[in-house]
């Protein structure tokens, strides 16, 4: 989630934000200052993929903690999840771990919830190279007693390149265990620090993202349109609060 992540294809494995609660955890380790932000997704075209969360994090001493809420799907089936994580920077590498409670609703079958955790990291090998990699639900639990079928135990690593201050380039491998692979790349490039522009697109499945973000003094507001043949058009907006004003700093 987060509109930042999806204006550059989901390929957040290297970002650093409030929303690497719900992506990278590790990334979380660069928040500086008690942060809320609040994402809405929407699919026109089909109303129950519809997906909504919100985050909360502040800096601790040391590291820094969050917490989000999640939801997807309509009356009929829905996934609500609430997480819990920490990160914190040692050196030039920052690793984070969060918990998750993962429920899920369908109707006529009941309720079952599910308790999952994941761990990441993000390393600096240069001002402008960086590498980030996560695993989510290590510990695979079982979403029923009488089938072998568990939550999906993800694995992340992409690379963040910054040719300048102003643009980055960042590009992942993400692999479920049970499916191919899926690659994602993204661009984002700042305009007079205000103005930010951005864009990528996935393989398997194919999808184009576009995207810009607005920076005020304490808010940040980011939208992004994503296309992708099979499903149509959809659309993400996320509005970011900072309750200290960081460019005074």
């Amino acid at each position: 989630m987060g509109a930042r992540a999806s204006g550059m294809a989901y390929a957040s494995s290297c970002l650093s934000d409030e929303w690497s609660i719900f992506n990278n955890i590790a990334g979380l380790a660069s928040v500086q200052t008690p942060t809320a932000s609040f994402s809405c997704d929407v699919q026109p075209g089909f109303m129950p993929f519809n997906k909504s969360a919100a985050v909360i994090a502040t800096p601790i001493k040391p590291g820094v903690a969050g917490v989000g809420f999640y939801r997807f799907g309509d009356d009929l089936y829905n996934e609500q999840i609430i997480t819990g994580g920490y990160s914190n920077q040692f050196g030039l590498a920052a690793l984070g771990v969060k918990v998750n409670y993962i429920q899920y609703n369908a109707t006529g079958y009941g309720r079952k919830g599910v308790f999952t955790v994941s761990f990441g990291g993000i390393a600096e090998l240069t001002p402008h190279l960086f590498i980030g990699a996560h695993i989510v639900n290590i510990n695979q639990p079982k979403l029923s007693p009488d089938y072998d079928e568990t939550t999906p135990t993800i694995l992340i690593a992409g690379i963040l390149i910054k040719p300048s201050d102003n643009t980055l380039i960042t590009t992942e491998l993400e692999k479920d265990l049970e499916y191919k692979p899926t690659w994602k790349t993204g661009i984002e490039h700042s305009v007079y620090k205000k103005f930010v522009f951005r864009t990528g697109f996935s393989v398997y499945p194919s999808s184009g993202f576009f995207g810009m973000g607005f920076k005020l003094k304490k808010f940040l507001i980011d939208y992004t349109f994503q296309y992708r043949p099979e499903l149509g058009a959809r659309h993400q907006s996320s509005v970011t609060y900072r309750f200290h004003n960081l460019e005074k700093k």
